[in-house]
Parts: structure tokens; C-alpha cells; sequence
């Protein structure tokens, strides 16, 4: 039997893969992070599954479910937000299944940065504006920050950065950019991207801070920083240039 991790999306349940669908479909026993994942998917698990709201659990009364679940030959559908490429708690999971000889398969999902992206109508790298974006976070009771990986280190790229988890200390992280890209530079913040409840506050980093005070939001806003978000006079990709000949595209010079 098989456990099968599977990324939900960022909110909208019609944002899961269509592999995505048919697993939970195809699964008598289903393990959801209910705090963020929507109930709507669970509509997709077949008659009489047998349906877990992970979110009140603990590692090893998790991984005692998917043992349990093996052990009866049923297979599993492990639901978590997003994608299971970034915070997840993937790795420690997948250990565990390992140790326990328990066969698995991961299936992405669309992230929660893309989401933000979309709703903003934004595309996160310009030519010669950005070419790199940086998913990042700050530390937090359940996950501290390695040594060197700061937002001050990120921020001396340039590049264009989405922080997550991070808008309860706003402050603290417009205070680290401000020296690396100035108070005029666009920021974004997107709270539960994809959702009904969906709200979008837009500043700069002189700015963001007050505006978000006006609009309170829990950790599940996601922060955008960087001159794309407002740019306008950007030079065009040469992608699709006319003179730009690759092989594909099949014309003479």
C-alpha cells in the first residue's frame, strides 16, 4: 500500500492537480491539514472514507495512521496546503515512512507564491529588473533561521523576494530591507491567496506598514518585495523579438 503526499493548492479547490484529484478519489483513508487545507476537497474522497483532520495531531499519531492504514491495505491520501516542496513537513514525514518501510509518492501542487503572483497580475521577474526570486521566511517558534540565510543577505541581491509567514513582524522586516532597496520600493501583501476571503494591500516599504495596520492579517499573508510589482517601462523579453531566431520558432533570417 501506498501514501500518497499530495499538494493541495494555495486555497481554491479547483487549484489542485487533476492527479491531485483522482488520487484523493482513488483513497479509502484520507489525512488532511484541516487548519489550512478546504473542506471542498474532501468531497472528492469515495464513500465511507475514512477522513482525519491532521491538524490537532503530533508527528507520530500521523505517521500511527499511515502504519495503521498500511497494515489494513488501504492506501493513503495525505493532504497539505500548497505545494510539498517548501514548508511542508514533507521530510520528516517521508523519514518516518522510510524507517517504516512504507512506500510513498509525492504529487506538487500550486504554491502559494504563484497564487499571489496571479492576483496581483504580476509577473515576479522582468527583464533586467529581476531574474531571481527568493522564498524565504523569518524565524518562528517552530523553525529557526540558519546562520546566513537573512533577509539582509536576500535583500543585497536585488532580487525580487516573497517572505512567508512573516507579516506578524512587518515592521521588523520592512526595517531590514529599507537600506537595500529604499522606502519607495513596491511591496505587496497578499493574505489567504485563492480564498473567498482573498485581501490584497498594496505600499512601499515607507508605506506597507500602515497600511497593513488598517487591515490586520494572521500569518497566512505572504509579502512581495521588489521593483516588479509596479514596473511599467521594463524592456521587452527577446523571447518573442522578431529578430530573435531559435529553433523553434522556424524562420529564415
Amino acid at each position: 500500500m501506498t501514501v500518497h503526499f499530495i499538494g493541495a493548492g494555495p486555497g481554491a479547490p479547483d487549484l489542485i492537480t487533476v492527479r491531485g484529484r483522482e488520487l484523493i478519489g482513488r483513497c479509502p483513508v484520507c489525512l488532511y491539514a484541516g487548519s489550512l487545507v478546504p473542506k471542498a476537497l474532501l468531497e472528492h474522497c469515495p464513500p465511507g472514507a475514512r477522513v482525519i483532520d491532521t491538524a490537532p495531531m503530533s508527528l507520530d499519531e500521523i505517521v500511527a495512521e499511515c502504519c495503521n492504514a498500511t497494515n489494513a491495505g488501504r492506501d493513503v491520501a495525505r493532504l497539505h496546503s500548497g505545494d510539498l516542496s517548501i514548508w511542508s513537513a514533507l521530510g520528516e514525514q517521508v523519514r518516518r515512512l522510510e524507517a517504516e518501510g512504507i512506500p510513498y509518492t509525492v504529487t506538487p501542487g500550486v504554491p502559494s507564491f504563484s497564487a499571489a503572483a496571479a492576483a496581483l497580475g504580476r509577473e515576479l521577474t522582468l527583464p533586467e529588473l529581476a531574474q531571481t526570486v527568493v522564498l524565504t521566511r523569518t524565524s518562528g517558534r517552530a523553525s529557526a533561521m540558519p546562520a546566513g540565510e537573512d533577509l539582509e543577505a536576500f535583500a543585497a541581491t536585488g532580487a525580487t523576494l516573497a517572505i512567508h509567514l512573516s507579516v506578524h513582524v512587518l515592521d521588523k522586516v520592512v526595517a531590514d530591507l529599507l537600506p537595500f532597496y529604499g522606502s519607495d520600493c513596491p511591496v505587496a501583501v497578499v493574505y489567504r491567496a485563492s480564498w473567498p476571503d482573498e485581501c490584497i494591500v498594496r505600499g512601499t516599504l515607507g508605506t506597507i506598514a500602515a497600511e497593513v495596520a488598517k487591515s490586520p492579517m494572521e500569518r497566512t499573508a505572504l509579502i512581495l518585495v521588489g521593483k516588479v510589482l509596479s514596473a511599467h517601462d521594463f524592456r521587452d523579453s527577446a523571447l518573442y523579438d522578431a529578430a530573435y531566431q531559435r529553433r523553434f520558432r522556424g524562420r529564415g533570417t
